[in-house]
């Protein structure tokens, strides 16, 4: 029967629910926004046809952005000042700091051979191609603190004054230990060629309440034990509309909702939608939802991040075999193609689950290079966006659910001392170890 395909081709529930996401404005974990998130995705669970429609709340450290500057120490003249060339990393201290500047370029980890005791360290947003593994902000940033750097500012390799944000805070220590911003490619371009060797002040302005986040969370099929998690996150960064990430991701799991509605009786075990709190300030929501959850119940993982921008659906599939044959198979039954990697993704709410061995997906949408794009920058808007790329995928997502929702599916899990010796052998465990996400 494929009456489905139609109609979710012609459906306007996931690119309704994407409308009203970003013009919630800011959906900082915690904040207001957010909440309002959490119920509208809640609301279009229940309407999609999905049961138990709810939002589970939890605690988090919240995190309120202020002014945030670059400035000359001795003359206190503003070097970087604004949104256009300069913001605070969420979970930044409050704070000034004042220190040589020096720009330590990609920020790899051979940069910080150098001495930088005392100085405010500037490294970029990209990974060079020489280097076999992306190096992520959070571990940058920790490699500043460890080198007992003052300040950490971090430019972005994307041009278009857009820079760039990014929590710099942990679970243990949500809050970081020296102060950091985001600063434009062409800021940090003129930062480099004018002030390389100068004193020079960072300076961060926040607050950082005690709040409340949540995850909406929904079910469709039968009332099993074994189930699957279909997944997004709705918290954003407060700077943009969070259209790609992830506002992207959670109408697409919306419209899978609907969808598999009309296909309930093909479903032989429980799938229960997830559309995570928090996630932009350390996977907190999945990681509440992974800590409560029977392991042994989860037959699988579907988390859709930062798709639609790219016409063409990536799953990363973290080396489960039978994860990587269902992707497949899907291609071949719709001679569409999908794009997967084997490589471990240690970001993203899918990550509290697979390190535990479970079964799981990272869904993305590819482009072209390195890096997040117009993502976690004031350019993620809704109009580089296309409904027809969500429809497409959300077509693709609801025939894999149904395909890992079979009676007779098997999905072994991995044992995770083979995850923790994978890390290693990636070249990921170093930077996981010095930011405290190390948990095997």
């Amino acid at each position: 029967m494929t009456d489905w395909i139609g109609e979710t081709f012609t459906s306007d529930a996931g690119w309704n629910h994407l409308l009203d996401l970003v013009d919630v404005g800011d959906r900082m974990a915690g904040s207001p926004g957010e909440h309002e998130a959490l119920e509208l995705t809640r609301d279009a669970f229940a309407d999609a046809g999905a049961r138990n429609a709810a939002i589970e709340e939890f605690e988090i450290q919240g995190w309120e952005r202020g002014d945030s500057a670059v400035r000359e120490a001795a003359t206190d003249e503003p070097l970087a000042v604004g949104p256009n060339e300069c913001i605070a990393l969420p979970r930044s201290p409050s704070g000034e700091a004042t220190g040589e500047f020096v720009d330590l370029s990609y920020g790899v980890p051979e940069d910080f051979e150098a001495d930088v005791a005392g100085k405010v360290v500037m490294v970029s947003s990209d990974t060079p191609d020489s280097v076999d593994r992306f190096i992520h902000r959070r571990e940058k940033y920790y490699r500043a603190v460890d080198a007992g750097a003052a300040a950490f500012v971090f430019a972005n390799h994307v041009e278009g004054t857009l820079p760039p944000t990014g929590s710099v805070g942990t679970a243990d220590a949500p809050i970081g230990a020296i102060p950091a911003v985001g600063v434009s490619k062409e800021t940090g371009a003129r930062l480099a060629r004018r002030n390389e060797g100068d004193e020079v002040t960072v300076a961060v302005d926040c607050e950082t309440p005690t709040t409340t986040s949540g995850n909406a969370v929904a079910e469709l099929g039968p009332d099993t034990d074994e189930h699957l998690i279909v997944s997004s996150h709705v918290d954003a960064h407060d700077l943009a509309e969070g259209a790609m990430d992830n506002g992207a991701g959670t109408a697409t799991i919306v419209e899978v909702a609907r969808a598999l509605a009309a296909r309930e009786d093909e479903l032989d075990v429980r799938v229960r939608f997830a559309a995570f709190g928090a996630e932009e300030v350390g996977l907190v929501g999945s990681s509440v939802a992974a800590e409560a959850a029977d392991p042994e119940a989860v037959r699988a993982v579907v988390n859709v991040d930062s798709n639609v921008f790219g016409r063409t659906l990536r799953l990363d599939h973290h080396d489960f075999d039978a994860l990587a044959t269902a992707a497949e198979r899907v291609s071949d039954r719709f001679d569409h193609p999908i794009s997967t990697g084997a490589e471990l993704v240690p970001h993203s709410d899918h990550w509290p689950f697979v390190k535990r061995g479970i079964p799981g997906y990272m869904i993305s949408g590819e482009t072209e290079g390195r890096g997040r794009g117009w993502g976690h920058t004031h350019a993620d808007t809704l109009d580089k966006l296309e409904s027809r790329n969500l429809r497409e995928q959300a077509i693709l997502l609801t025939e894999l659910v149904v395909d890992l929702a079979e009676a007779d599916a098997s999905i072994p899990r991995r044992n995770t001392d083979e995850i923790a010796a994978a890390l290693e052998a990636e070249g990921k465990a170093t930077g996981m170890k010095l930011t405290g996400d190390w948990t095997f």
